[in-house]
């Protein structure tokens, strides 16, 4: 069994089955597999503020760094026992391929509202597959077919995560704390960080059921080149905002929590 085999019809809620190079529910609903792997369930255009191919690549190159290294393997510390991950707002799907190597048996499902992001995740890992998805309006995954949710600096939908976990099913989330890239942000004039991000989402993922399992603060210093610090700037939020583009080096400071959770 793939990733795609736990989606479900965006229009009407059904599973669907493989047909050929297509997706379909019992209703007749049909969705090509497009020719670079991935299928499109968002059902309309992307949001503006999709991830673009030049964000994109600036992410593969940054990543390829190694920078977010401990991130990535604090993340597969917890992939645990789990055989279907689902990683949301999933990018280049970077997270996910570090998560299913450290699990030679699971298999994963990529989301991203972006078309060139589930491109990206199509091939970036042999057990991955890869659907343009839009979190806030909801998974097009079936009730209760997934083992653990990553959510990697990416937007959260609490109960449409626990709608798609099994019984006993996780959610691990990675936030930055008011420290991270503070000094990149202060030169740059960058998007701010809340100082209590991790607080307030155990707090209110608390309120509606979840079990806080956990978490792991990852914090060093970064010392990036002038591509580096670019990149950086331009892989996420910050590339739709105006900032100086001060591309130069600088050392900056890599801190973010990472939070596992139990299914309500």
């Amino acid at each position: 069994m793939s990733g795609l085999d736990w989606t479900r019809c965006p229009h009407c809620s059904l599973p669907l089955g493989r047909v050929d190079r297509s997706l379909r529910c019992a209703e007749g609903h049909s969705y090509d597999v497009a020719r670079q792997g991935y299928v499109n369930l968002l059902g309309r255009a992307a949001p503006a503020n999709a991830d673009s191919p030049t964000m994109l690549e600036a992410r593969a190159r940054f990543l390829a760094t190694g920078r977010y290294l401990p991130v990535a393997d604090a993340v597969a510390a917890r992939v645990g026992g789990a055989r279907r991950i689902v990683e949301v707002g999933a990018g280049t799907g970077w997270y996910l391929a570090r998560a299913l190597d450290a699990s030679p048996a699971a298999e994963g499902l990529a989301t991203d509202v972006s078309v060139a992001a589930a491109k990206r995740c199509a091939r970036a890992h042999p057990r991955m597959d890869a659907v343009v998805a839009d979190t806030w309006v909801g998974l097009p995954v079936q009730d209760g077919a997934v083992d653990l949710v990553l959510c990697v600096f990416a937007p959260r939908n609490a109960a449409d995560f626990a709608r798609i976990l099994a019984p006993g099913g996780r959610l691990v989330v990675v936030v930055p704390r008011a420290g991270h890239l503070a000094e990149l942000r202060e030169r740059d004039r960058l998007l701010e960080v809340a100082d209590d991000k991790a607080d307030s989402l155990v707090a209110s993922l608390g309120d509606d059921g979840w079990t806080h399992l956990g978490d792991e603060r990852v914090t060093r210093s970064m010392d990036l080149t002038a591509q580096e610090a670019a990149d950086l700037v331009g892989m996420g939020p910050n590339a739709f905002h105006a900032h100086d583009d001060a591309a130069s080096a600088i050392t900056t400071t890599l801190d973010v929590d990472v939070l596992e959770f139990a299914r309500p």
